[in-house]
């Protein structure tokens, strides 16, 4: 019997031991995510405190690494400048689709990790989608920031909705962006201004015109735009799919106009470029004589890197070209939220957002307001270089076409796998 207690008595004692150990780790790691009640007081904390709670930390931003220019725009512009004017490190983390991230952050999710590794991500459309409707992201955080509140009209349909999906103050906006497409001067001496007319061109021209294949998103987003134009406008799908009738029926104008320009297409149609990229090095080889970009700087961007020929031009349907606006967001596991809301707040500033405007640093569109701009600030955004390759923002306005609601874009690209490349 005493042998028993004994052993009870050490058993105890070694469970005790393991619980106080594993207290003292969680109070020593500097990564601590805290109880839901500790991450909601960031929220409701003076500006001032969270910028006290950010100072010496290390945050990590997982974005899509496939364009030079933005690399560097983060790499070297906005990173050494965080780490001087907030004391936190800016750690890149490429990545070839947000959408694997999307997937680390639902088993991190599922498995119940609380303290992940992902700070901030760059996102928008379907993977918004996905993270909101599996509870991934932090919480509404984008009101809270300073710049947010003085630059950018928050309560725009463009900002507020995210391909349709309302972004309740989840994710914050950092960039815009345009569908263009692009040519070379020397050897399309009109370029279309219709879908129509880029039909009638592509037969003109067999050999020298594709699209990447989706789920790419440059690929997916050419069908969307020649959806609009081929169904009668983007209005009828803002209304949630649920509610459409006979959706089969309305695409099938899309994919007669692309099975019919289909043995025209590089390669007759037989196979895709897998990519945007790969579309953009048929370009550049002269294999093909136009590509797109749903950044309407790419194309300037790509003749600075001496990638593309500098008779490179870029030019919008008369009808319009998609539009949308994209987004920081902070996963619900991250270990510095303050930290990432005062990276994302800095990002969204007149500085950063003017340097991230011009073609010689980066190019992307600025989210920011410019009539909120001081006079100094307007002056430093008008002259801007945009060179020739790029369309002047004003004529990038007046084409805007808003994105379809997320929930569309699956079931476009499903019916393109069955009814165009299996045909």
């Amino acid at each position: 019997m005493k042998k028993f207690t004994i052993i009870s008595i050490i058993l105890v004692m070694a469970v005790a031991l393991i619980v106080y150990a594993r207290t003292l780790g969680e109070e020593e790691s500097p990564n601590k995510v805290g109880t839901a009640e500790e991450k909601k007081e960031i929220l409701k904390a003076s500006w001032n405190e969270v910028l006290s709670q950010a100072k010496g930390k290390k945050v990590n931003i997982y974005m899509w690494g496939g364009d030079e220019s933005t690399n560097r725009y983060i790499d070297e512009w906005v990173a050494p400048r965080i780490m001087k004017k907030l004391e936190i490190k800016l750690n890149r983390v490429p990545v070839k689709d947000i959408n694997d991230t999307i997937n680390k952050l639902l088993t991190e999710k599922q498995v119940g990790k609380d303290t992940g590794s992902i700070d901030i991500m760059w996102i928008n459309g379907e993977n918004f989608l996905t993270a909101k409707q599996n509870n991934l992201l932090w919480g509404s955080f984008s009101s809270k920031l300073p710049n947010a509140n003085k630059y950018i009209d928050l309560q725009s349909p463009a900002i507020k909705n995210d391909f349709g999906e309302p972004t309740n103050g989840l994710e914050a906006p950092w960039s815009q962006a345009q569908f263009v497409f692009t040519y070379d001067k020397a050897k399309v001496l009109d370029p279309p201004k219709s879908a129509e007319e880029l039909k009638a061109w592509v037969k003109q021209n067999p050999g020298k015109f594709t699209y990447p294949a989706p789920p790419d998103f440059t690929g997916s987003a050419f069908i969307r735009n020649i959806l609009y134009e081929t169904t009668g406008g983007y209005k009828q799908y803002e209304r949630p799919i649920s509610e459409q009738t006979q959706l089969e029926e309305k695409m099938k104008p899309l994919w007669a106009y692309l099975n019919e320009i289909k043995p025209y297409l590089w390669r007759k149609g037989e196979t895709y470029p897998e990519s945007s990229s790969k579309l953009d090095k048929l370009y550049a080889d002269g294999a093909v004589w136009m590509t797109m970009s749903y950044d309407p700087s790419h194309a300037a961007n790509e003749v600075n890197n001496g990638n593309f020929p500098k008779s490179t031009r870029t030019f919008v349907l008369e009808k319009g070209t998609l539009s949308n606006t994209s987004y920081l967001t902070i996963p619900f596991n991250s270990p510095n939220k303050a930290a990432a809301m005062a990276v994302i707040n800095f990002m969204q500033s007149p500085t950063a957002q003017i340097a991230k405007a011009d073609p010689s640093i980066w190019g992307a569109m600025m989210v920011i307001d410019p009539t909120k701009l001081n006079s100094k600030q307007k002056e430093k955004y008008n002259e801007i270089n945009r060179g020739e390759s790029s369309l002047p923002v004003k004529e990038l306005m007046n084409h805007r076409v808003p994105e379809i609601p997320a929930e569309y874009v699956d079931f476009i690209e499903k019916g393109w796998k069955e009814y165009v490349a299996k045909e």
